[in-house]
Parts: structure tokens; C-alpha cells; sequence
């Protein structure tokens, strides 16, 4: 099920934080559509979303665009000093990165909710079971904007031990989501669908790539 769907990213001198929502920069990347469910299937269009990432020599960044015209699921008293356990079960955008091509089943798992409330983990998929590093500390940072009609989200992840800067050319393995709406009409957006009977995610054999520009 290996994808050869591309992402590519693009170098910016810049040194963004994660609250430049409306950068130049932004508009000189690529647009990647979410707009089919985790099944394959197609949303409907205003459950949309769109990502462009950006990368300097310090930081990896990620901005969604989501299309929001239904109640927002979100916390009612969020917190963003430290991360936010269950957010996946709320509205999210989410981005999973393998910055080991040769082992996809070894990524980063990083989520921002449109309040701005954040978590970063470290995967381990194993046959038959998942491992997850709880505690690890990525050091990212987050924006989110709740407009009329949409919602946009960022995340700024900083080069680090766990996470190296990459050279130009370099290939990593990544995938996008977008969870939305209540429990009778959740929906689990992807841009490289993982096609398992359940809502999940957690599928390596299912990324893309995501391309560092030369």
C-alpha cells in the first residue's frame, strides 16, 4: 500500500513563529488538499481542508486552512502551557512525520485544535500492537484563528535531537488529517487514505512523502 504521493515543501530564510498565520512565505507554497475521508471516500466540501509546509533553518512549519461551517467540537477551557491528552477525540488537524524513510513505522505524531491546544507523541507501530512515547518533548509551538467559515492552524516544530534538520532533497515519510464533528458525524479526513475498516490513522504503509526543496 507504499504511496507515492509528494509533498514539497519549501525553504524559507525566514525564521517564522508559529503565530505568522498570514506570511508571504504562505502563498509561494503549494496548497495539499484534504478532502477524502480516511476510507477513500470524499467529503463533502465543507469539511475541506488545505496544508502548506514551510521549512528554515531552524523550525519545520505547517498551516491548515479548514473549511468550518458546523459547530466547533473544542474544549471549553483549554490550556495551551502543556499538552492536552484526548485531543484527537475534539476537532483537530494533525500531521504524523517519519523523518527515517527506511523505518515509516517510527514517526511523530503532532496535533493542534483550533483553540490552539497542542500534543506531540512518538509512534512505534509493531504487528499487532502500537507503541507510544507519552512524554516526549518536541518543543513545538502552536497558533490557531477561528474565522468566519474557517479555521486556521500552525504549528512550528523546532530541529532538534529527535527531529534533525534535513538537507535539500531529503525525503521523509508523512501524512495529514483533519478530524471534525460530533460523535454521530465525525469525520476523519486524510490526504493518503489508510483504507481500514475502523477510523485509524496509524498506518505507515500509507504515507506519502514529503520532499525538502533543492
Amino acid at each position: 500500500m507504499s504511496s507515492t504521493a509528494t509533498i514539497e515543501t519549501l525553504y524559507t530564510a525566514t525564521d517564522l513563529s508559529a503565530a505568522e498565520l498570514d506570511h508571504a512565505d504562505w502563498d509561494r507554497v503549494k496548497a495539499t488538499p484534504l478532502t477524502r475521508y480516511w476510507s477513500g471516500n470524499p467529503a463533502p466540501a465543507d469539511r475541506h481542508a488545505e496544508a502548506r509546509i514551510l521549512w528554515s533553518d531552524g523550525s519545520l512549519y505547517i498551516r491548515f486552512v479548514c473549511r468550518q461551517t458546523e459547530p466547533l467540537i473544542m474544549s471549553s477551557n483549554p490550556q495551551t502551557e502543556t499538552k492536552t491528552m484526548g485531543l484527537w477525540d475534539r476537532d483537530v488537524c494533525e500531521a504524523f512525520l517519519a523523518p527515517n524513510p527506511e523505518q515509516p513505522n517510527r514517526y511523530l505524531e503532532f496535533e493542534v485544535a483550533p483553540t490552539g491546544e497542542w500534543i506531540d507523541l512518538a509512534v512505534n507501530v509493531k504487528p499487532g500492537q502500537r507503541e507510544t512515547e507519552w512524554d516526549f518533548d518536541s518543543g513545538m509551538t502552536t497558533t490557531a484563528r477561528i474565522g468566519k467559515g474557517q479555521i486556521i492552524i500552525v504549528m512550528r516544530i523546532p530541529w532538534g535531537e529527535r527531529i534533525h534538520k534535513p538537507q535539500r532533497g531529503e525525503r521523509w515519510r508523512v501524512n495529514l488529517f483533519r478530524c471534525v464533528g460530533g460523535s454521530k458525524d465525525r469525520g476523519y479526513l486524510a490526504w493518503q487514505p489508510t483504507h481500514t475498516e475502523q477510523p485509524n490513522f496509524h498506518v505507515p504503509e500509507a504515507f506519502g512523502w514529503l520532499v525538502f526543496d533543492e
